[in-house]
């Protein structure tokens, strides 16, 4: 796996239903920011990951927050956090 072979670490830290629920993806570039990603659709019906704490990084309590919310809406979601400080990881490097 890339992220292993680059030493990037990724966690799940929510479990969610292993047949449903939405998948978040936080990227954490700590000093940097977080963004959160959600597995969504592009207008060709392609998968895509869509990022759903606006196109610039956002402090980490801002992106807690809206996890936390979405937790609420979907108990069966699934976060995966990938710690990225040196910004090597990008979401186009993901197959959905």
């Amino acid at each position: 796996m890339r992220l292993n072979a680059e030493f990037i670490p990724a966690v799940v830290v929510r479990s969610g239903d292993p047949d449903g629920g939405a998948v978040f993806l936080k990227i954490n570039r700590f000093k940097d920011g977080c963004v959160v990603f959600n597995r969504s659709y592009g207008q060709d019906g392609e998968r895509l990951w869509a990022p759903v704490t606006g196109d610039a990084p956002v402090e980490e309590t801002l992106a807690d927050e809206y996890l936390s919310r979405q937790i609420k809406y979907d108990s069966d979601c699934w976060i995966i956090e990938i710690e990225d400080p040196g910004n090597k990881f990008s979401v186009a490097d993901l197959v959905v």
